[in-house]
């Protein structure tokens, strides 16, 4: 049974689209590492829980196919404040989001990280 739960996990991972806008933060990169770790040793990795495995793999299949979206389908494609399923997706992105982040930093901040050789973490040490 441990075989079939594992390709199961497999043509999951599979299936699962990658976000490259969200690299390092992507739920199908994470799905695949934990999927990895969970079966080490492939199709003889020994489940302590098979219902809870099954019960897990059942959920991000519901995740995958859309079954809540499909099930409760929205009168809108956008949310309270008016933006748009895209918009979020650009504003999530990580090279928006490090651009965010750069923006809040203080201008001695980056000044200083601009002409110093040591990394910004080494200062806090």
């Amino acid at each position: 049974m441990a075989a079939s739960r594992y390709r199961r996990f497999l043509r999951l991972c599979e299936e699962w689209p990658m976000e490259e806008t969200k690299r390092q933060r992507d739920l199908g990169s994470f799905l695949r590492q934990r999927v990895a770790q969970a079966f080490r040793e492939g199709e003889n990795t020994p489940i302590s829980d098979p219902e809870a495995c099954d019960q897990m793999y059942e959920s991000l299949v519901r995740i995958h196919t859309n079954f809540y979206k499909n099930k409760y389908p929205r009168l809108k494609d956008t949310t309270f404040t008016g933006v748009t399923i895209e918009d979020c997706r650009i504003i999530l992105a990580t090279d928006i989001l490090k651009q965010m982040e750069d923006m809040k930093k203080g201008t001695w901040r980056r000044l200083r990280e601009k002409f110093s050789a040591k990394k910004p973490e080494e200062d806090l040490n």
